[in-house]
């Protein structure tokens, strides 16, 4: 796989990356893993050139970074392994439940515990999952800067941040990426974020480019996901909103067909081509998934096909509500 850098200063990477959450968190919870295959995935990741490697201690929480501590256990130097701290905390009782801490007392320990789950001894980038709107980003952000300066992350990067925010971290140090929601199914950040990385040489790293699957053609109806799914409660994957949406996916696969490509290639291809420092973390449990989204890296959308892409409506239904 062609490769690039997470910004012009950043680590190399392949183009397409991998977003382990699914493994072990959001979706499809009903249905048992098998670590053995997920590995597989993992190791097979690697091989096709899928470097980028993206977790968070939030997923499950904790047993996603254990499950990429044992599939890296002798691939480590092949990876670049991004976790993410800040959308978990502990209740009274000290059982970690969902919920922001930014803290910098808890971002310090954070680190040293993800590192313990992933086995190893740095990260080649932390992210701020969330701003947490009870902590200043730039008192997080100087804990982030701290791991640097430990050697145990290499460089710092944001989740679902705004332009002032973004601003308000470099303030303290330099950011290396900001990861946030991109597809044809959700351009929210097309309109501020993604030109002010641009500007700055941000990489920035787009989850659920396929839009949680939707853009893959896999689903048709509500009935279509599977049991102790997440997406079953959101507004775009309900009936009515699902019918609507349909065309999207439609078109996207009429695009596919006639450039000999899949639906997923296709709406993947999209999204690297909005800018050099564009990675997508596309996500999936499947080794014959996996391989179908590497494919991306060598479709080439024309500018007609892309102005079709572009021309795609904007989906029936928020992005959760």
């Amino acid at each position: 796989m062609r490769t690039t850098s997470l910004g012009p200063d950043g680590p190399e990477a392949g183009v397409i990356g991998l977003g382990c959450m699914g493994m072990s968190f959001s979706y499809d919870q009903a249905t048992p893993r098998d670590e053995a295959t997920l590995i597989s995935v993992i190791h097979q990741a690697l091989d096709l050139g899928m470097t980028l490697l993206d977790t968070s201690d939030v997923y499950g929480p904790f047993t996603n970074e254990e499950l990429l501590g044992r599939a890296l256990k002798n691939r480590r130097d092949q990876a670049v392994l991004a976790t993410k701290v800040g959308a978990l905390t502990r209740d009274a009782q000290g059982n970690p439940v969902m919920g922001l801490d930014n803290r910098p007392g808890h971002i310090r320990r954070s680190i040293d515990e993800s590192l313990g789950r992933l086995g190893t001894d740095h990260v080649d980038l932390y992210y701020l999952h969330r701003a947490d709107p009870q902590v200043p980003i730039e008192e997080s952000v100087g804990a982030l800067a701290e791991t640097v300066a430990a050697g145990k992350a290499r460089a710092i990067g944001l989740s679902e941040v705004s332009v002032e925010q973004i601003k308000r971290a470099q303030s303290v140090h330099p950011i290396t990426a900001v990861q946030s929601e991109l597809s044809l199914w959700t351009r929210d950040w097309m309109t501020e974020v993604l030109p002010y990385c641009q500007e700055q040489g941000i990489a920035f790293v787009p989850y659920s480019p396929l839009g949680k699957g939707f853009l893959t053609g896999r689903f048709s109806s509500h009935d279509d996901l599977p049991e102790d799914d997440f997406r079953r409660g959101l507004a775009r994957f309900q009936q009515k909103a699902l019918h609507t949406n349909l065309a999207i996916a439609g078109r996207v696969r009429e695009i596919a067909e006639r450039m000999g490509a899949t639906p997923a290639q296709v709406a993947l291809a999209w999204v690297l081509a909005q800018g050099e420092y564009v990675v997508p973390i596309p996500g999936t449990k499947t080794p014959k998934y996996l391989a179908d989204n590497a494919g991306a890296a060598d479709v080439e959308l024309s500018t007609a096909d892309l102005a079709e892409l572009d021309a795609l409506p904007v989906p029936t239904g928020g992005r959760y509500f």
